[in-house]
């Protein structure tokens, strides 16, 4: 089964927050896919990841660009995977795939924002019911607090 972390935010965006965890996917030697709901928040990450220079640079690549299939970090509104990425992160309360193609997810959701609180406990209640292997985490002052 898949590994599922659900990441609450609280007090940074997501796009403060993914840059470190995907620093952290690419460290190990993995590919990350994201996948966004809208335009926006797609085109605001794509922006913040060419800006991170710490803890390192984050090559990525989303629609349009040759290659897609070399990039390290896939961004996508849709449910495509060109770079084969084994950890898949979800935003915006994006509702799980088919898991079979992920070893790990990870679903960032806002916790200032009551529905996407809400939608959160929805998708940990099926992932659970599915008989995934759940963690949750919640940002706390420094740094994330895993909940046992």
């Amino acid at each position: 089964m898949t590994q599922i972390g659900f990441y609450h935010l609280t007090r940074t965006s997501v796009t403060e927050a993914l840059p470190k965890l995907l620093a952290r996917t690419l460290a190990s030697g993995q590919k990350a896919a994201v996948w966004c709901a809208s335009k926006p928040m797609l085109d605001d990450l794509d922006k913040a990841l060419w800006k991170v220079t710490t803890p390192t640079w984050l090559p990525h690549g989303r629609e349009g660009i040759a290659c897609p299939d070399l990039q390290p970090i896939w961004l996508s509104m849709g449910e495509d995977t060109p770079n084969n990425a084994r950890f898949l992160f979800l935003l915006e309360n994006r509702s799980f795939p088919d898991l079979a193609a992920f070893e790990r997810v990870f679903d960032l959701f806002d916790g200032h924002d009551e529905e996407a609180v809400a939608a959160a406990r929805t998708r940990w209640s099926a992932a659970k019911a599915a008989g995934h292997e759940l963690a949750y985490w919640r940002q706390e002052e420094k740094g994330w607090n895993r909940a046992r």
